[in-house]
């Protein structure tokens, strides 16, 4: 896992930080379960698991099998293609893109933006900073869904997918989401990124240092304590890099966190009856409790 002090530099991997856990305690996470337990027992469906990245030892899993909504998470996987067609020179990786004629809302900045067209790298880094739809759309014009779905299942995923382009409704005729994953398999993948194993070193560089900019800490990463719109330097020996989704009924995230004592990879995902502001409220609640016991872990 990098830290950076600007796009082009490479940081310092979270692995390093796992090194010196042989007398460390695995605590039991039974906030978590509870928190989570709850939210099942009500009615939604819940899924979480976490890697220690120095020893590859589960120390959360619950339901982690199982392949669920995860909103704009998939945007992961379209990063690591783009990267690695960069890495390869490949020409698909370079230019300026246009803005999308068809206009998505939510999530991303660009469409508030006056410039009609932005470099594919440009693209990318609205993608990982702010889970631009816009951006999202326009590489996936350029490089192919077919083409992100190869590089998934090159990476071994098989619950894991970006499904579609961004919407602002999805018809009959759509994908039922943006994209799904497994919280075992998007842990392993944030694993293998911090580790820098994803295609190869600079593919893995470049995918870190675009998430490295996400500016959204209001899941799992709210108990961390750090600046949603700076920190992709460690702050009080804590450094994160993660991605989020959310949509009407959905909340998901994961990400790669390095402390103090340890380092691990993590994903949360649950789906809920989104009726009203307390219930939403009560399952941000539950993932922001699922931080404070991983900052716990790695501190």
């Amino acid at each position: 896992m990098a830290e950076t002090a600007s796009t082009g530099e490479h940081p310092e991997r979270v692995r390093s930080a796992g090194r010196h856990l042989s007398d460390a305690r695995s605590p039991r996470f039974a906030t978590t379960f509870a928190s989570l337990g709850r939210l099942a027992y009500d009615g939604a469906r819940v899924s979480a698991n976490a890697i220690d990245l120095a020893t590859g030892a589960p120390v959360v899993s619950i339901d982690d099998r199982v392949a669920m909504p995860t909103a704009s998470i998939g945007r992961v996987l379209l990063l690591i293609e783009v990267s690695a067609r960069l890495t390869a020179r490949d020409d698909s990786g370079y230019g300026i893109l246009d803005k999308p004629a068809i206009g998505v809302r939510h999530s991303g900045i660009w469409q508030h933006m006056q410039v009609p067209a932005l470099p594919v790298v440009d693209l990318a880094m609205l993608v990982g900073s702010t889970s631009d739809n816009l951006a999202i759309n326009a590489l996936l014009e350029r490089v192919g869904l077919d083409a992100v779905q190869a590089r998934a299942d090159s990476l071994g995923l098989s619950k894991t997918a970006l499904l579609d382009l961004a919407r602002d409704t999805r018809g009959p005729d759509d994908a039922p989401a943006l994209s799904v994953g497994s919280t075992l398999e998007l842990a392993a993948l944030f694993g293998r990124l911090a580790r820098e194993e994803i295609v190869d070193r600079p593919t893995s560089q470049r995918v870190l240092a675009w998430l490295g900019l996400g500016s959204d800490l209001s899941l799992v990463a709210s108990a961390f304590g750090l600046d949603p719109l700076d920190h992709r330097t460690a702050d009080h020996t804590t450094l994160l890099v993660n991605a989020t989704g959310s949509a009407p009924g959905v909340r998901s995230e994961a990400g790669a966190l390095r402390g103090r004592r340890a380092a691990v990879s993590y994903a949360v995902s649950v789906q809920f009856g989104d009726t009203s502001l307390e219930a939403r409220l009560r399952v941000v609640e539950a993932m922001r409790g699922v931080g404070r016991e991983l900052l716990e872990y790695v501190h």
